[in-house]
């Protein structure tokens, strides 16, 4: 009996008990002992052999350090390659022939096997949660060395689309009646606005005018891969403070004429750049919209975490032909506590306001999008630019991202798909006019060139 052989026996019958109980019970195998696993799975038939060696492969990754794991990628992206041999011959045949069977058999060859390894990984319990943390260790090491590395996570991120296609999402209301598990992941993944502990985390969904919405996936049902939180108003808020005051006066949700989407939080790394965030606030929309037939208002109450490394990188050159009130805001945002004193706050209002239009409106990519990763999710989305607000934000957070700025996006409902498209085409950014009369010489000094 091969090393192998014996080792998957040793693994499933220690694994055995702790693998489908749900506990964690990583092995002390190395990376060569786990290649060789990975490439019987791939050549198993049987399904119930199959089960068993994923969860040995996957016991075997969780017990891998560091170092380790970055050698377990490395072996994916070289011993998990489409064969260029195979390929090249494939190509050819279909160049010569172009017919279903040369074309199923160039599809084929071109197919990394690693598509197939991550595919049956995904056969053990849990597996579809224990891929989501594994390519969570994988993004670092991308970023580190992308050439290599790029398409071991172009697989993942593939297949992860399917997986959690919008048709297989289970949206669910989160409550004070949620169970204590979810809670907890809740306070956990809170990522725009911390939850510091359970009385606040009851603030947020106790009160009759607060709703809270998250997708779930089959595959791993107790834990949210997004979610949202809603404040019902009778009116836009100006500020966070605002919304999350727990002495504010409570209204009922029948009474409710906006609904503001506040807080906005991926819940798993390893799902990063596999959109459901834009599905889940148009359901909620209409979901809420359905229930409360007195809401004409769907805002967001977003932060704008790009604004202040914006400003810092104005180049000298651009700096000089601000307006007066745009450089003196910058002077302003510059001390220290500026933010609490009330002359100071006014005096910067208006050339904050400047310059964030500016940002908005001016600033673009290489690809000609927006600099701010918020405004470019809810654009993508089909809202548009409502209201730019001066210090919305004042916390240790919102200042040293965005110097206290945040926004409203409007979802007007009838014309999300026109603007969704719009902006797909053109990069057509939809703004109200209360935001863009705030550029100075509506259009003037317009920065084009700041990168």
């Amino acid at each position: 009996m091969s090393r192998v052989s014996l080792l998957s026996d040793l693994l499933a019958s220690i694994g055995a008990r702790s693998w489908f109980s749900g506990e964690e019970a990583p092995q002390g195998i190395d990376v060569p002992e786990i290649a060789a696993l990975c490439h019987r799975l791939v050549s198993s038939r049987g399904e119930a052999t199959g089960v068993r060696m994923a969860a040995d492969v996957i016991n075997g990754i969780r017990g891998l350090d560091e170092k380790k794991i970055k050698r377990f990628f490395h072996m994916l992206a070289e011993e998990f390659a489409p064969d260029p041999v195979e390929l090249a011959e494939a190509a050819g045949a279909y160049a010569t022939d172009p017919n279903p069977a040369t074309l199923g058999r160039l599809q084929h060859a071109a197919e990394p096997p690693r598509q197939e390894l991550f595919r049956r990984l995904n056969l053990a319990p849990g597996g579809t949660a224990e891929l989501v943390k594994l390519r969570e260790r994988l993004l670092p090491l991308v970023r580190q060395d992308p050439s290599r590395l790029g398409p071991v996570d172009e697989d993942l991120r593939h297949l992860f689309q399917s997986w959690f296609n919008r048709g297989f999402l289970m949206l669910r209301p989160i409550d004070w009646n949620t169970p204590a598990s979810i809670l907890e992941k809740i306070i956990q993944y809170e990522a725009v606005h911390a939850i510091g502990n359970w009385d606040e985390l009851r603030q947020r969904l106790a009160p009759a005018d607060r709703r809270c919405f998250a997708f779930f996936h089959p595959s791993i049902p107790d834990d949210p891969l997004i979610f949202v939180e809603v404040a019902l108003t009778d009116e836009i808020p100006a500020s966070i403070a605002a919304v999350l005051d727990p002495t504010r006066p409570i209204i009922a949700a029948e009474d409710a004429q906006t609904a503001v989407f506040y807080s906005i939080s991926n819940c798993h790394r390893g799902l990063a750049s596999v959109s459901f965030g834009s599905f889940l606030i148009k359901q909620v929309a209409e979901d809420l919209k359905e229930h409360f037939p007195d809401l004409r208002t769907f805002v967001t109450l977003s932060p704008v975490p790009g604004f202040a490394a914006w400003i810092e990188a104005l180049p000298k050159d651009l700096r000089e032909r601000l307006e007066p009130g745009e450089k003196r805001a910058i002077e302003i945002l510059a001390e220290t506590d500026w933010q609490a004193d009330p002359t100071k706050v006014e005096e910067a209002r208006g050339g904050v306001l400047s310059l964030a239009a500016r940002y908005f409106l001016r600033a673009k990519r290489a690809d000609g999008q927006p600099q701010d990763p918020v405004a470019r999710f809810h654009l993508g989305n089909g809202a548009m630019l409502n209201r730019i607000m001066h210090l919305g934000d004042p916390s240790r957070r919102g200042l040293s991202q965005a110097h206290g700025l945040m926004v409203n996006y409007l979802y007007d409902l009838p014309k999300v798909e026109q603007r969704h498209e719009a902006y797909a085409a053109e990069a057509e950014i939809a703004a109200s006019r209360a935001v863009t009369g705030l550029l100075p010489g509506r259009g003037g000094h317009t920065l084009k060139d700041v990168a």
